[in-house]
């Protein structure tokens, strides 16, 4: 319901209409919302109001404007606590969604002088190289790509990686402590953007997840495409 004398600015007022209504699961991805007409019949208010509503909604990712065709539902991004250590496989099953990998690239490559400064290995000594792509719900999240040093964890193999790396490791008595993680964005170049399913020139998020061993030893170097429009990341902090 629409108050008009409340403080609260009208097209707010409707764009948290709208969103309650998503958030109920009344309206669900890809729904057609009804026209700007439409809704400033029902609310008695004018069209550019219901226009402000509807540019609030599209720039937090809520909605989506194809030309010609109307407003949409978006799909909802997947949220990920910053706080304590999980991997994909963990962070979509405790979404309720299936996660899955699309192995793009298995092989022992010699360390670049980067690759083998981040693991504290030498240069040319033989690192496991692992691309791929990460899906929940078949639907691509992320191009995620691992070095681990070969030297380290011996006995990988694809079928391993299918299955849970992570679990693997421990299961070798490599129990990983710690990580260090970097992000920034970027716009996704022509490959990306052929195997996340976007847009060449989409907005992604660029991660860089360095894990840690007890004793400080450097066990993996992850490199991370992200999705935009399809992940978010959140952080409590405390004063």
């Amino acid at each position: 319901m629409i108050e008009k004398n409340s403080p609260i600015p009208i097209y707010y007022q409707l764009a948290e209409l709208i969103q309650e209504e998503i958030e109920s699961g009344n309206l669900q991805p890809g729904d057609a919302l009804p026209s700007e007409r439409e809704f400033a019949e029902k609310y008695q208010i004018s069209r550019m109001t219901v226009r402000q509503a509807l540019n609030l909604l599209e720039n937090n990712g809520k909605l989506y404007r194809i030309q010609g065709k109307g407003t949409f539902v978006s799909e909802q991004k997947i949220e990920k606590h910053l706080l304590g250590l999980t991997s994909f496989t963990e962070d979509m099953t405790a979404r309720g969604l299936k996660p899955s990998s699309r192995l793009l690239q298995f092989e022992i490559i010699p360390a670049t002088l980067h690759i083998a400064n981040q693991l504290y290995i030498k240069e040319y000594d033989p690192v496991y190289e692992i691309k791929r792509i990460r899906l929940a719900d078949d639907v691509p999240m992320a191009l995620e790509t691992n070095y681990i040093s070969a030297n380290l964890l011996k006995g990988l193999t694809e079928q391993i990686i299918n299955q849970s790396l992570y679990a693997y490791m421990e299961a070798q008595s490599i129990i990983i402590e710690s990580a260090s993680q970097t992000i920034e964005s970027s716009l996704a170049e022509e490959m990306e953007a052929n195997f996340l399913k976007v847009k060449v020139g989409a907005p992604v998020m660029l991660i860089q997840r360095n894990t840690f061993l007890q004793n400080g030893t450097p066990v993996e170097l992850v490199k991370s495409i992200y999705r935009a429009d399809r992940y978010k990341f959140t952080i409590q902090m405390g004063r």
